[in-house]
């Protein structure tokens, strides 16, 4: 164990460790993780949200919500980056930031939009009824009622696809350049028993990034929202429940 935090420390002495424009540094493996999980969940939620809050105000597409659900839970994380790296360079594509991004958004999409459906269509069917009756229009409906009430699931939806895509980000630096903080564990298993140190790191610093993001996400939710349209996550069922008060 000694020997191991003599590698770390030894690691993290190494020049151009702390820079933020050599790929060497942890703050330039972190912004790029961060980076790469930005435009991948920003995707993904443009892709995902209008769709499943449209299904789910006009109470259509339950099957497609489904669907989604047990197509998340078969995808192969790694098997998906691989895909979509070798369809980029089959197509002449030596980049492979937007590969790595495009398989990390089909990753996202399916917690997104099946919690963002779940979100709105549980929505107490008497309530939309009442304010229909009140004179309100479809669109004042879902922005006044729908919206408030399923805004807790949604929130879980995206924090679930951050957390995976967060994840994932690491594994992507097994076939590409980037895959930010992920690379220092795979670049330490190419050295052998001289890189665990380099590997040890790279793993707690990915696996504090992950659970620092998650805690600021959960954070924010319960400050936000009120204690009655809180969330429970069944991590076993990979579904969502509106806790009431």
């Amino acid at each position: 164990m000694l020997e191991l935090l003599d590698m770390v420390q030894a690691f993290l002495a190494e020049p151009n460790r702390w820079s933020f424009t050599e790929p060497a540094g942890i703050p330039y493996r972190l912004v790029e993780h961060l980076w790469t999980t930005a435009v991948a969940m920003v995707i993904a939620a443009v892709l995902a949200l209008p769709p499943a809050m449209w299904l789910a105000h006009e109470r259509r597409g339950e099957a497609i919500a489904g669907a989604l659900v047990n197509i998340g839970r078969a995808i192969p994380s790694f098997g998906l980056i691989v895909v979509f790296v070798l369809f980029a360079i089959e197509r002449g594509n030596s980049g492979q930031f937007w590969p790595l991004v495009l398989a990390l958004v089909a990753l996202a999409i399916p917690p997104i939009f099946t919690n963002a459906y779940t979100g709105i269509f549980s929505v107490d069917p008497d309530l939309v009824e009442a304010a229909r009756g009140q004179g309100m229009s479809g669109g004042q409906v879902f922005r006044q009622v729908e919206l408030p009430l399923g805004t807790a699931v949604v929130l879980t939806g995206l924090r679930i696809s951050l957390v995976q895509v967060l994840a994932t980000v690491g594994i992507g630096a097994i076939v590409t350049s980037g895959g930010g903080l992920g690379r220092y564990v795979v670049d330490g298993f190419a050295i052998g028993v001289n890189g665990y140190g380099e590997v040890f790191t790279g793993a707690v610093l990915l696996a504090g990034l992950v659970l620092a993001v998650e805690w600021v996400f959960e954070w924010l939710q319960r400050r936000l929202l009120p204690t009655g349209l809180q969330v429970e996550t069944d991590p076993d069922a990979g579904m969502t429940a509106v806790g009431g008060a």
